[in-house]
């Protein structure tokens, strides 16, 4: 059934690496000229939605969905095969073009075929040409259905197909005909190369090859039915762009606890559209068993322990690997978890993040300079870390009005008030006194957040200690804290920014500023809710620590209930304070990531932080 749009949406899988060289976007290959190659799915995607366009060329940005995955279904088959075209010399080419009839040559049929022309600004992989003599037929492959349209397919596909026609004519062939095989009724549809299409594609050639030299990400569409389907719709944020627009901007950062002040009109919007999952389908997998190791068995990951399977986990369910402390990985694991994209993370038996080994990075290099940029601008810097700061001790005021026994009216007065001066601070070294003054204040009021229960199991907290944690509070925080700094980092990557360089935490060998950066504003509500919920439930027992040499950490069985807990966290839904959807925790920490990104690039004037009231 066709969509109420210009197209119904086909989306293919990315180029692969050996072919996306030959269509890097603004020149990048040593050597060769600034003008780019058009593939011919940019003419498709320029046609459908320029913005689409520039996030997969200029940008590299890709991910998956169902249809998606459908389309890479389809294309299995010719993908796998890969008959080569056979080359035409230009005597073949000119005696095709004068004679009627083609020279005798039995009829075969290549698949995979990768043409271009740098007269044409033009690169395309063909999936089938059938070949009879030097007349050649050009055949697209589509999931779906046909559409009940007379062109026998909508203009951003018959297009890419135009495109492919006229690479092979530039190649020597007769090429008068096209097709698309539309998978769904499988069935051939042909498509009629008209004049008037030659001059449409050539046109979203020119198109193309203008937005990519520009530099400047076109807007999204708006309220547009072609976003519902979109596999990038989630980097695209097109619904939430939009909102953020500045006639839809606060006219100023709200009080805590107050709702945000907006331009008339702006209040009564209906919540957006929920274009992204609610919920990642994908759960971690964490290792905490000491010695144990991890081994790959197929489609699964193997955890042994004492020589005795403990658990597995199936790869495509898998989104990241945690191992705390003495924990092995054989090669065979670690080389399937990246080429998958599943980043693996190293934490100390005292639960401090280590390191990550990850795949390869992010092709998103125009916001890799952005961020960049940007960390060496000091005006910059401060806005957004007066953001993050201000919003941190807001949610940290937000927790102890909702769970604190009796919260003191003095206490809640002070953070509101440091809250505001973390907008007025003029400079980063102002700003870190003031969060420092405000942690003071909230953590000599966490006590009262202890059930009685927990109270009188003997739980205390005096204030913040680190390195090591010295009393089983501190413990509990210093994990939780390590926990969210992966997931922090782990949307920072996803999103293509580089976790090391920060704004507001000036970067540092070895420390993920950005992702201590973002994370500020979800300590209370994520981390230190977590540590709550553990001790006052009883998920965490009192004689559930070790101590030794002043310092405090959990036992093994412990760590893996806080996990849970802390997992479990991250899975709630909450409404979107900016947006008005539900989504869950670990989704919003992407979502931030990537909104974060929008400001570098300029299409925001100010992040949108994240209050819960």
């Amino acid at each position: 059934m066709a969509m109420p749009a210009e197209r119904d949406p086909a989306p293919v899988a990315p180029l692969p690496s050996s072919e996306r060289a030959k269509a890097l976007p603004l020149g990048a290959r040593s050597g060769e000229p600034d003008t780019p190659l058009v593939p011919a799915r940019m003419v498709n995607e320029v046609l459908y939605c320029e913005r689409l366009m520039y996030l997969e060329w200029v940008q590299s940005e890709w991910a998956g969905n169902a249809f998606t995955a459908d389309g890479t279904r389809v294309h299995k088959r010719v993908d796998a095969s890969r008959k080569r075209l056979k080359k035409r010399s230009a005597d073949e080419a000119s005696a095709t073009a004068t004679t009627p009839e083609p020279a005798p040559e039995n009829p075969y049929q290549a698949r995979s075929v990768w043409l271009s022309s740098e007269r044409l600004g033009l690169t395309a992989k063909l999936d089938v040409v059938d070949v009879d003599g030097g007349r050649a037929i050009a055949v697209e492959f589509k999931r779906g259905k046909r559409p009940n349209l007379p062109e026998g397919a909508y203009l951003p596909e018959r297009a890419q197909l135009c495109a492919q026609v006229l690479l092979l004519r530039e190649h020597g062939y007769t090429c008068d005909e096209a097709e698309i095989y539309f998978a769904g009724d499988r069935q051939r549809t042909q498509v009629a190369i008209t004049p008037e299409l030659i001059a449409t594609t050539l046109g979203a050639v020119a198109r193309a090859r203008e937005l990519a030299a520009a530099g400047q990400c076109p807007p999204p569409l708006e309220d547009s039915p072609k976003c519902g389907r979109c596999s990038l719709n989630a980097i695209c944020l097109p619904d939430e762009v939009n909102r953020l627009k500045p006639k839809h901007l606060p006219l100023a950062v709200p009080e805590c606890g107050e709702a945000a002040t907006t331009e008339p009109g702006a209040l009564e919007a209906p919540p957006l559209r929920r274009l992204s999952p609610t919920q990642d389908e994908r759960v971690p997998l964490y290792v905490t068993t000491q010695g144990a190791s991890v081994q790959l068995d197929g489609e699964r990951l193997a955890v042994y322990a004492d020589g005795q399977k403990t658990a597995e986990a199936r790869l495509p369910n898998t989104s990241h690997l945690a191992l705390i402390g003495n924990v092995q990985i054989s090669t065979q694991a670690v080389r399937s978890l990246l080429s998958r994209g599943i980043p693996i993370h190293y934490f100390t038996f005292g639960a401090w993040w280590a390191g990550a080994c990850t795949g390869a990075d992010s092709n998103n290099v125009e916001l890799r300079l952005a961020q960049y940029r940007g960390s060496l601008d000091a005006n910059q810097c401060l806005a957004l870390a007066k953001r993050w700061v201000h919003s941190k001790i807001a949610n940290c005021r937000t927790l102890l009005r909702r769970n604190h026994r009796a919260p003191d009216p003095v206490v809640l007065k002070e953070l509101k008030i440091l809250a505001r001066k973390a907008l007025d601070a003029e400079k980063l070294e102002s700003l870190l006194g003031i969060e420092g003054t405000a942690a003071r204040t909230y953590f000599q009021s966490f006590t009262g957040m202890l059930s009685d229960a927990s109270l009188a199991a003997g739980y205390q907290f005096d204030g913040r200690t680190r390195r090591p944690p010295t009393d089983r509070m501190n413990a509990l925080l210093s994990f939780c804290y390590s926990l969210l700094t992966k997931d922090m980092l782990i949307a920072c990557r996803t999103a293509g920014l580089d976790p090391l360089l920060g704004f507001y935490h000036q970067p540092r060998f070895g420390r993920p500023s950005l992702a201590l950066d973002l994370m500020e504003e979800f300590r209370p509500i994520v981390a230190d809710s977590v540590v709550l919920n553990a001790v006052n439930n009883g998920v965490i027992q009192y004689d559930d620590f070790i101590e030794a040499t002043g310092s405090v950490a959990l036992k093994d069985g412990a760590r893996k209930r806080l996990i849970q807990v802390y997992e479990q966290r991250l899975d709630d839904e909450v409404t979107h304070p900016v947006f008005g959807y539900r989504i869950s925790y670990r989704q919003v920490l992407e979502i931030q990531a990537r909104l974060l990104g929008r400001v570098l690039l300029g299409e925001l004037p100010e992040y949108p932080t994240f209050r819960t009231r």
